[in-house]
């Protein structure tokens, strides 16, 4: 069995980190730079860095935070937000971006995927999804786009199995019923999506807790595990959250 990975999430706007519940209520984090030096230090495995913003606004993720960042780690950088074209990935890529996360674009777009793993690999590509419960859709759980502002009327774990098939080599979700809450990831959704792609896929969105994590790989099939309010407000370090796995039988990089 893989090692499961640990991701804290740097959250962006106007050039600081910032974290609030179901998207919005946003509260200050810290500096970016700060925050990426600890997070290594402490042994996160890979980062990730999503300009939040950046969709919303209609603009391009800011290439100066990704350089800023970039600089000062050696673990992986995954980097999302406003990246909806070939040109755009390069340029996030060049900035010092191992990976880049695609959403509402790859959800207008499709074949956006399939031209970025054949043209930067497709270990380079990761997609988002943003979901939210739905009964009308087979799953129980429909897409939006837009930072969880717009319904797109897809199913997202078809939308899942559609993003591994055309070279996503990670997917990752995010339950927008959940995210910030610190009540615990979306197991569900997470299993979901899971049980349908053979890639690995991240648990995102809602953890508090030590037990979370757990849930997240035993219950939900993660094999990546991505939080920032616990780890950016220091209720939780990554060395604790390690140790805590290991202990529960779960193979980390320590």
């Amino acid at each position: 069995m893989n090692k499961i990975s640990i991701m804290p999430c740097l959250d962006m706007k106007e050039g600081r980190v910032v974290k609030g519940i179901n998207f919005i209520d946003l509260k200050d984090a810290g500096d970016p730079v700060e925050n990426a030096l600890l997070y290594q230090k402490e042994g996160a495995d890979e980062l990730a860095m999503l300009d939040i913003a950046a969709t919303v606004e209609n603009r391009k993720t800011r290439l100066e935070w990704v350089k800023n960042v970039a600089s000062v780690i050696n673990i992986p950088l995954t980097v999302g937000g406003g990246i909806a074209s070939l040109e755009d990935i390069e340029l996030v890529l060049k900035a010092g971006a191992d990976k880049v996360s695609m959403n509402s674009a790859a959800v207008k777009k499709p074949d956006l995927i399939k031209e970025a793993a054949k043209e930067f690999g497709t270990e380079r590509i990761t997609v988002a999804i943003d979901g939210k419960r739905n009964p009308d859709m087979p799953s129980g759980f429909d897409v939006v786009v837009s930072g969880g502002t717009k319904s797109v009327g897809r199913d997202a774990v078809e939308w899942a199995k559609q993003c591994e098939e055309l070279g996503a080599s990670v997917i990752l979700p995010t339950s927008m019923d959940g995210d910030g809450t610190l009540k615990g990831y979306d197991l569900e959704f997470t299993k979901a999506i899971s049980d349908a792609v053979n890639v690995p896929v991240v648990a995102s969105g809602g953890a508090g807790k030590l037990e979370h994590f757990h849930a997240a790989v035993v219950h939900g099939g993660a094999r990546i595990l991505l939080a920032a309010s616990v780890f950016h407000f220091r209720t939780i370090s990554i060395r604790e959250l390690k140790e805590y796995l290991r202990a529960k039988g779960v193979e980390v990089i320590l």
